[in-house]
């Protein structure tokens, strides 16, 4: 499986989240992604889309502003604490979405991601509680996003 994945605002290629997709055995494409310009994140991100194609596409935070941003036709997306509301102008997300947030998240209000499934007419399973802050970094959150990028690679 071959994941595109967009880091938030102020991170970095290969963090915690990219290199544990990969340390099971998946190939990550993980371009740098303009922290100033959204519109060159964006460029960026479909640039590798384009090239790469991949199975699944995951973002996290203002990434997954960029995902929700991008032309990736019926790829699947895994939003990580979706910062749709902050930046980008998609305000709904395909039906082959999953959306991981924390209700303690401090960064990110969990009612954005409550208010995005509701825009898409989405289920309410299409947004899963995990975690215990912004970061989604700890055991739990990262077999969610494992699980979710493995569920929705298969469809």
């Amino acid at each position: 499986m071959t994941i595109l994945f967009l880091h938030g605002w102020h991170s970095v290629p290969g963090g915690l989240k990219p290199t544990y997709l990969k340390d099971h055995g998946y190939t990550i494409i993980n371009p740098a992604l303009d922290d100033v310009d959204f519109d060159a994140a964006i460029q960026t991100a479909q640039v590798e889309y384009d090239q790469h194609l991949p199975d699944v596409i995951v973002g996290s935070s203002r990434g997954g502003a960029v995902a929700m941003n991008i032309e990736s036709g019926d790829t699947p997306l895994i939003l990580l604490c979706p910062a749709w509301n902050n930046w980008g102008t998609a305000t709904t997300v395909k039906s082959n979405t999953v959306i991981l947030h924390s209700r303690q998240d401090d960064v990110i209000p969990f009612a954005d991601s409550e208010e995005l499934v509701a825009n898409s007419g989405l289920p309410p399973e299409t947004l899963i509680e995990v975690g215990n802050d912004h970061r989604l970094a700890d055991p739990e959150p990262l077999r969610a996003m494992l699980e979710a990028c493995e569920r929705l690679a298969q469809n």
